[in-house]
């Protein structure tokens, strides 16, 4: 069981609304973190909820927005992440 993962999402996921998209399905799940742009292209994230939501999440992820393209994922469940009030766009 795990209550929080970060993750590495590869492809087409910058310019297509791939954080909104994050932002947005988290919201719909009830999970708080983060999602942000990284310099290689790709979309770092960090989401906190229940194990179940945590899992519809990742595989929402996988697929993306429709402007998207997402080439790879790795996702990590992380032991004791740092408590955030909402889920937000970073950078």
């Amino acid at each position: 069981m795990f209550n929080a993962f970060s993750g590495i999402i590869k492809g087409r996921v910058q310019g297509v609304g791939f954080r909104y998209f994050a932002k947005n399905v988290a919201e719909e799940l009830n999970l708080t973190g983060w999602v942000r742009n990284l310099p290689d292209g790709s979309v770092e994230v960090l989401a906190i909820g229940p194990e179940t939501a945590l899992e519809q999440f990742m595989q929402r992820l996988r697929i993306g927005p429709l402007a998207s393209r997402v080439q790879s994922t790795q996702f990590h469940p992380l032991q004791e992440p740092e408590a955030f009030e909402r889920f937000e766009i970073r950078g």
